[in-house]
């Protein structure tokens, strides 16, 4: 008898979780469908950018800022993302998944430089004009924006070997440490984008000559062939997640960044194809800017190099590559979960990476 009430009081145990489950789901549905609703008949344009800041300096279409924060440490930093592709908002995107909220929380005195949305009349600009002309003048308005001696910089993908280039190219602009955050070095390691953009297959002469600037929706395709699959398994996230107010409203902020791609001055993409993914200029010592080789030996202040374990346009190994190609003698390499943006602005990038850059910079700033 005994048994037996206790397989009843089981059963009724499990139809009473089925039930909760059932009515769970039924409640999630109608979220789903009042969401969905929403999205399709009234949109809203997600906000961005939600921390404060002031444009310290503009050149043409280059814009500095400075970001609000308590200022604890003494050392400026100067954060230098991608030229063109996408928009750099990404970085300050919500409340609580900012990147840039973060580090002001934790009493850096941030800097973002914004090379802006390039025109046709900007067809002109090289690599070489932002590593001689734009960078140097960004340093020289932080330290006198902020009165320091010195300043740290953080190079995000394109933004590193740009950076890169330019420690080494000017090692009296007092640099204290360097971060280069899934930025690739040795192109040779680069992924799919090395084999595409491979001579053997690839004419950017005749590619730039034809079209002048590249279309902000070419490097759309560019970046989508990627991942071919990835707008569908980001339409089945969407909706598993859509009753969930918090996740439709940060998908909204991340889809419109993802979508708001921006155009390549025509001779930039020239010389970025030429010089880094054809030839690995770079890496190998043989780039030259302003009539002056680089050399990433000269580099000999703090380096700090964070790869992403799952990251398909910057793999970890040509990311890794600059701990071997500088002088420094204080450097380390990290590698984290997560792909080329979530390494910085996923949901995961408050746990896995923000804490790990800060923890690092903060006792050498």
């Amino acid at each position: 008898m005994t048994g037996g009430f206790a397989k009843a009081g089981q059963d009724s145990g499990v139809q009473s979780d089925m039930l909760a489950q059932w009515q769970e789901e039924l409640s999630r549905n109608l979220l789903r469908m009042q969401n969905f609703t929403t999205m399709m008949l009234n949109p809203a344009e997600p906000a961005v950018g939600p921390t404060p800041r002031q444009e310290i300096y503009r050149k043409n279409k280059s814009r500095l800022y400075r970001y609000e924060s308590s200022r604890k440490h003494r050392t400026p930093l100067l954060f230098v993302p991608n030229l063109g592709i996408s928009r750099p908002y990404i970085f300050d995107l919500l409340p609580g998944g900012s990147f840039i909220e973060y580090m002001t929380r934790q009493g850096f005195d941030f800097y973002l430089l914004d090379w802006g949305v390039f025109g046709p009349e900007d067809n002109s600009l090289t690599v070489e004009d932002c590593v001689t002309r734009i960078l140097p003048r960004m340093a020289k308005n932080v330290l006198a924006s902020s009165g320091a001696t010195e300043l740290s910089v953080l190079g995000y993908c394109m933004g590193a070997p740009l950076s890169a280039c330019f420690l080494a190219l000017y090692p009296d602009v007092p640099v204290r440490n360097f971060i280069n955050m899934a930025g690739p070095i040795d192109f040779s390691q680069a992924g799919l984008f090395s084999r595409w953009l491979d001579r053997k297959y690839f004419d950017v002469d005749r590619f730039v000559d034809t079209l002048g600037q590249i279309p902000a929706d070419l490097v759309k395709v560019g970046f989508k062939l990627l991942k071919p699959t990835m707008d569908l398994t980001t339409g089945l996230n969407l909706w598993w997640n859509l009753w969930n107010d918090g996740y439709v409203k940060a998908f909204q902020a991340l889809n419109r960044w993802a979508n708001e791609y921006v155009p390549f001055p025509g001779e930039f993409f020239r010389q970025w194809v030429k010089d880094f993914y054809q030839e690995n200029r770079l890496i190998r010592g043989e780039l030259r800017l302003g009539g002056s080789p680089v050399r990433l030996q000269v580099i000999r202040c703090p380096l700090f190099v964070v790869g992403a374990k799952e990251d398909n346009i910057a793999p970890p190994g040509c990311v890794r590559a600059l701990l071997d190609a500088v002088g420094s003698q204080d450097k380390e390499y990290m590698e984290l979960p997560g792909g080329h943006i979530s390494l910085i602005a996923g949901r995961g990038a408050a746990i896995h990476c923000w804490p790990k850059v800060s923890s690092w910079l903060a006792p050498r700033s």
